[in-house]
């Protein structure tokens, strides 16, 4: 069970994105990687493979290491790091912060 999961709100803890916020697309869980919405974005050069594809210079947003991105606790605003926590015989994220359970979107 990851403590990062799609559909996730996220905040980048370093790099040259510091600071922003984004929602998880899809996380990798083999390479401990995820993808976060308009984030680490980067130019490729694109060559048309089919008659619907567009060539030229497009904009994608590229992987990010998980030990890079926190959760954002909606109540405090604040990035927090997520332990799990047995109740009723359910594992359950917790913010370890507030304490409050991560409501996962996607879920």
């Amino acid at each position: 069970m990851a403590k990062i999961r799609k559909g996730d709100f996220v905040e980048i803890i370093t790099g040259k994105d510091k600071g922003r916020s984004g929602k998880i697309l899809k996380v990798i869980p083999a390479e401990d990687k995820c993808i976060v919405e308009k984030m680490a974005m980067v130019k490729r050069h694109q060559k048309a493979k089919g008659q619907g594809q567009v060539a030229g210079i497009i904009e994608k947003s590229m992987k990010i290491h998980l030990c890079k991105v926190m959760l954002l606790d909606p109540k405090t605003k604040k990035p927090s790091r997520v332990k799990f926590t047995i109740e009723g015989g359910k594992k359950v994220r917790r913010y370890v912060k507030s304490g409050n359970i991560v409501e996962s979107s996607a879920a």
